[in-house]
């Protein structure tokens, strides 16, 4: 329903430090051109801790407007806060966005049961396919499969969810005992073929601002059987997997993304910049994602 390969989009930035609305609808429809099913707008790699309200409303309408049927828009309203979190899904529905992605609460640690009570308060604030997203490594607090697993039961548009554990073991419980219409994303670029192996559905990446194509060839050859191929796909972008993630996600990407042409501007404070020892790793593969020179692999 929402799509099998997502891109969490960055957010474009005038010099001014203004968000570039004009670049943003640029870019998105340049996701879905090279492949995307759909973007995720105001994510982590949106920058979202960084954006106003104001601002992230203004952004999922834009690009919804923008995309309209051609791809799906997920719009990211989870926060720490959940009165926050349920009015800003409330505001994004009449942005007319897909979907929504709502980030287990970071900072203040919940619980078990205070994760079921923050979803379920924005589960049924909306009629939306939410997608909760586990990432451990910058919440500091990991929804386990039993909660989870109890999110889905409990609410029918719980619909996927966006995992960066890559904690095998852990994903393996949820696609266990998953609901049969449930999207299990990858939400780590270097899992997403691990992810397929055992029964995953998809990804909502960062490294798909570049390699989409390739990312598509990689997907329809594992579905198709050839897993050799998928194999050697996934290890052909594996030194770009580890370039963009050297430092704190979207810096590299960001980076990446003005280096070939596009005007998203520099990360907001608190980021940093781009470190220079950084460049020309990172630099160093960028012609294969040029338009002239992208190549099918």
């Amino acid at each position: 329903m929402l799509g099998r390969l997502m891109t969490a989009m960055l957010t474009p930035f005038r010099l001014s430090g203004e968000v570039d609305y004009g670049e943003a609808a640029r870019l998105a429809e340049h996701l879905i051109e090279i492949g995307n099913d759909g973007v995720v707008v105001c994510g982590t790699t949106g920058e979202s801790p960084a954006l106003e309200d104001e601002e992230k409303l203004r952004l999922f309408e834009v690009v919804k407007k923008t995309l309209g049927s051609r791809g799906t828009v997920i719009a990211g309203t989870g926060t720490y806060n959940t009165h926050h979190s349920v009015k800003l899904t409330r505001e994004a529905a009449r942005c007319g966005v897909d979907g929504i992605l709502a980030v287990v609460p970071y900072y203040n640690k919940p619980t078990q049961d205070g994760m079921l009570r923050h979803f379920g308060a924005i589960a049924e604030s909306t009629e939306l396919p939410i997608v909760v997203y586990n990432i451990p490594g910058r919440t500091n607090a990991n929804m386990l499969p039993a909660t989870l697993l109890t999110l889905q039961d409990r609410y029918p548009n719980i619909a996927g969810v966006k995992d960066s554990t890559s904690d095998i073991t852990q994903m393996t419980a949820i696609l266990r005992d998953r609901r049969e219409d449930f999207m299990f994303y990858s939400g780590d670029d270097h899992m997403f073929l691990p992810t397929l192996a055992i029964g995953g559905n998809g990804l909502i990446g960062v490294a798909s601002h570049l390699c989409a194509p390739q990312y598509k060839q990689m997907m329809e050859a594992y579905d198709s059987g050839d897993v050799a191929r998928a194999a050697r796909i996934h290890r052909e972008l594996a030194p770009l997997f580890s370039a963009l993630f050297a430092t704190t996600s979207p810096i590299p990407v960001k980076w990446a993304m003005a280096e070939l042409g596009w005007h998203v501007g520099t990360c907001r404070s608190p980021l940093g910049m781009m470190p220079e020892d950084l460049k020309p790793r990172l630099g160093g593969l960028l012609d294969a994602y040029r338009p002239a020179k992208a190549a099918a692999v």
